[in-house]
């Protein structure tokens, strides 16, 4: 089920998108198809890359949120990673790449599988992952993704994949209220709402071809992903205590948790 939300007169941000009605559920999901050995190789990009892009100006930061309140953790202890999307979404598809790679520093991903965003809508086919069917293993954080919507129309809708919990929906209504997409709350501390950075810069490009990019700092999608990927990375780690020491350590990441007032 997708969670719906008033909309009022105004409209979504530009780096997100809206779910507005749900359609029939989806049977399985038919909008995902395998991802190559190479993809989820080159989601493990190098701490040098990562250390070289940086956080460039043009990828948004986290929102700071939680004050100096309790964060916010799951029934094994760890910080709670909470991401909400949808398959058809090209914004959410550019901030998965972004997030996977972040969340390869923290831990492992198995059964990830691809999916692109809906074809008729703007960025079309954006080439991505979906979390669907995944799961993830961290010493870290906990990782509890939720993609509400397949990229496969439904009347004025799309095909309903999953639906969050009552604790995810309340996140969703004190952070985002306006119901964007993508939605991505860490520990109840920071927040991004919608993508952190434009699809524009994944069009045309297969997975493969986008894989092969984030191991280059000097390419627009590996300033793109990696930098976002960075921020996110910088977030958790204000969450975990700083670790994994060997990632939450590097200047890189340093500087970034002291720009987000970590």
């Amino acid at each position: 089920m997708i969670v719906l939300k008033a909309t009022g007169s105004s409209s979504p941000p530009a780096s997100s998108s809206h779910l507005t009605t749900g359609g029939s559920a989806a049977s399985g999901d038919p909008g995902t198809s395998q991802v190559s050995p190479s993809v989820l190789a080159a989601l493990d990009v190098a701490p040098t890359t990562l250390d070289a892009v940086g956080s460039p100006g043009s990828v948004a930061p986290p929102n700071r949120v939680g004050g100096s309140g309790t964060i916010l953790r799951g029934a094994d202890g760890k910080p709670v990673i909470t991401y909400v999307g949808a398959e058809f979404c090209p914004y959410c598809a550019a901030e998965r790449w972004a997030l996977a790679v972040a969340l390869s520093r923290f831990g492992t991903f198995s059964h990830l599988s691809g999916t692109q965003s809906a074809s008729d809508d703007v960025y079309p086919n954006t080439q991505t992952l979906s979390f669907y069917g995944s799961s993830y293993s961290s010493p870290y954080v906990d990782f509890q993704p939720v993609e509400e919507a397949t990229n496969q129309r439904a009347g004025n809708g799309y095909q309903t994949l999953q639906t969050p919990t009552a604790a995810q929906s309340s996140l969703l209504s004190t952070y985002d209220s306006a119901g964007s997409i993508p939605f991505l709350d860490m520990g109840n501390k920071f927040v991004i709402n919608g993508a952190s950075y434009s699809p524009q810069v994944l069009q045309g490009l297969s997975r493969s071809q986008i894989a092969a990019q984030l191991n280059d700092p000097t390419s627009p999608v590996g300033q793109a992903i990696d930098g976002a990927a960075n921020n996110i990375t910088a977030a958790i780690c204000t969450l975990t205590g700083n670790q994994p020491s060997n990632v939450c350590s590097s200047p890189t990441i340093s500087a970034i948790v002291k720009k987000l007032g970590g």
